[in-house]
């Protein structure tokens, strides 16, 4: 298969979905970054995707209001401009970490240019900024804001929102809207979470490559402190103390001459044994 970005496209299969190879510690961060980026993804596109159910029914009110009575407009401008920044911002996140979550599951030790390691960093701050925002938006127009309706009298105006049906004109009486503002905030708290976990993953990356300190030892990798140590008792002298055992034999076997030798001095003697 071809080669795209210096990425092998032989290393996408279906076996790398396995339980064994993706929560594995042979990567650094590798199951928690799985964890948290899934989290951020999950809980910004649901955020999105009921935000998006409460934007069309506000958007066919208008429609719905204007046909029926020539003159009169539906202004809910302020949520649907809210709802469509949040899908936005889910679509974003998601292609982020989305792709880092791919990319890690496939090709986790595929190199990377400095320019696209920084383009990566600041797409997670990005990312999470945009969230963060989108929250504050999205909380503060659903909690106080409320449609309202023009050009035509409040009768003509309380019949056609009955007929119509649905979609209150107060945002905090939509129980889609407020799941929406529900889901956000978790998922911007686990898309600051990705973030922070992409930079340290990077960090690590730079300075011990991707491998797990795990990974590495069982690799025969030596720690840097211990390489240290190991040089500097090399250049220790060696230890040139006899073997004890040896002493012993020596000594022993030297007293055994000693003992059968003639005393010039005295008598003769030898040693018979006991």
């Amino acid at each position: 298969m071809a080669i795209i970005w210096g990425l092998d496209l032989r290393e996408i299969k279906w076996s790398k979905f396995k339980s064994s190879y993706m929560w594995n510690n042979e990567y650094h961060l590798r199951r928690t970054k799985f964890i948290v980026y899934q989290i951020a993804m999950i809980f910004c596109v649901v955020s999105e995707s009921l935000g998006t159910a409460a934007l069309s029914d506000y958007v066919d009110q208008q429609d719905f209001v204007e046909k029926h009575s020539r003159g009169a407009s539906v202004h809910n401008d302020d949520f649907i401009g809210a709802a469509s920044y949040n899908i936005f911002v889910g679509i974003f996140v998601a292609t982020i970490f989305g792709a880092g979550f791919f990319f890690d599951l496939f090709w986790p030790e595929r190199y990377e240019s400095p320019s696209v390691k920084l383009a990566w960093r600041i797409c997670a701050i990005i990312a999470a900024i945009m969230a963060l925002s989108s929250a504050l938006t999205l909380t503060i127009i659903v909690a106080t804001h409320h449609a309202w309706v023009s050009g035509t009298d409040a009768a003509t105006a309380r019949r056609l929102l009955i007929e119509y049906g649905g979609s209150p004109l107060r945002y905090r009486d939509n129980g889609r809207a407020i799941a929406s503002v529900v889901f956000l905030w978790p998922g911007f708290v686990a898309t600051v979470a990705s973030a922070i976990l992409l930079w340290m993953s990077y960090n690590h990356n730079d300075k011990y490559g991707p491998k797990s300190t795990h990974a590495r030892n069982a690799e025969g990798a030596m720690p840097k402190d211990i390489e240290e140590e190991s040089t500097d008792l090399s250049s220790l002298p060696r230890n040139t103390t006899q073997n004890p055992t040896e002493s012993t034999t020596v000594h022993s076997h030297a007293g055994n001459q000693v003992a059968g030798m003639d005393v010039e001095d005295g008598p003769k003697a030898r040693y018979e044994g006991v």
